[in-house]
């Protein structure tokens, strides 16, 4: 494999393109063209909107003389790095929090995103220090304060009569 595409992991191959394309002063437009290509749906693979497939990257490295499934590489290592940043941002490190306390839950159910008030109000009021530092790793510092510190309504007080 060539070691010179290992820098370009996780970048999308469109944006990789369309800087070949300017080193060689070449016009989209017209190379969409040679290669068979709409020039607005080339315009949206180089802007990194749209993934390359197969058949039009033999024939971009074909006509941009390079080796045979350098284009498929690329996009294939930007699908993993994409899905790993899915799976890692997806939800905390559940070994470390209890499931205890998601009780009234089960834990692998939970939207991570949607529900983040109330996983970290929960944490922080019943969780230990490994958990309440593994949720902020997840959410990040200012999520935490912005939770922590909105207003919640109170419940309702009976009072006295007077």
């Amino acid at each position: 494999m060539n070691s010179q595409l290992i820098k370009y992991k996780g970048i999308h191959p469109g944006i990789i393109l369309e800087r070949e394309l300017q080193k060689r002063s070449l016009k989209k437009r017209p190379f969409a063209i040679a290669v068979g290509e709409y020039p607005q749906t080339f315009n949206e693979i180089t802007k990194g909107r749209r993934n390359i497939p197969v058949s039009l990257a033999l024939k971009i490295e074909k006509e941009l003389q390079l080796e045979e499934g350098t284009i498929v590489i690329l996009q294939s290592y930007y699908e993993i790095w994409k899905e790993k940043e899915k799976i890692q941002n997806h939800s905390p490190n559940l070994s470390i929090l209890r499931k205890s306390l998601f009780w009234d839950t089960d834990i692998n159910q939970i939207d991570w995103d949607k529900q983040y008030q109330a996983v970290i109000h929960r944490i922080f009021e019943r969780g230990n220090e490994e958990e309440k530092t593994e949720i902020s790793r997840f959410y990040g510092q200012q999520k935490i304060n912005t939770a922590l510190h909105s207003k919640k309504t109170k419940p309702m007080q009976l009072h006295p009569i007077s």
